[in-house]
């Protein structure tokens, strides 16, 4: 790999990743009060889970996203599918901030909703441009629809 796209994979990765630190920033205080005293479903995982599975997950999405960006960012169709990729790099952070920030999981499930559908069209456009790019997305749809049902479920019990 030449140092030029070495240092893009490392951006995309960092960009993903930060991502997830405005998340935490949202999240950290409110899990051990807010959090920890809601009604959960019997599926719900422990707090120390969430860590390690989004950090992969941003990892996975950054090495996605420079997988179609290394098709040439002149090309429409990767201007297009990275374009849809930051909107739901951008829902993705204020899930947090609406359901660990703003206490409320009622809206957070509308934004969670909206990424879901945000990261099916992603999908569809890499899969346009690069099909392992794609497929390094399902682990994170597959995560996120697990999340709705936690989130949706948080919300009906609270």
């Amino acid at each position: 790999m030449k140092l030029k796209s070495f240092f893009k994979l490392v951006l995309c990765i960092i960009v993903c990743e930060l991502a997830g630190a405005i998340g935490a920033i949202f999240s950290v205080s409110a899990i051990p009060n807010w959090y920890a005293a809601l009604n959960k479903p019997a599926l719900n995982p422990p707090s120390w889970v969430f860590g390690p599975v989004w950090t992969t997950l941003y990892a996975l999405m950054g090495i996605a996203v420079f997988l179609i960006w290394k098709k040439g960012f002149d090309r429409p169709d990767v201007k297009k599918a990275i374009k849809v990729f930051g909107l739901q790099v951008v829902l993705n952070a204020l899930w947090s901030i609406v359901f660990f920030g703003l206490h409320s999981p009622g809206w957070a499930f509308v934004n969670i909703a909206a990424m879901w559908l945000a990261v099916i069209w992603t999908m569809e456009l890499f899969r346009r441009i690069s099909k392992p790019a794609m497929w390094l997305l399902a682990p994170y749809i597959l995560w996120i629809s697990f999340a709705a049902y936690l989130n949706f479920s948080i919300w009906i019990l609270n």
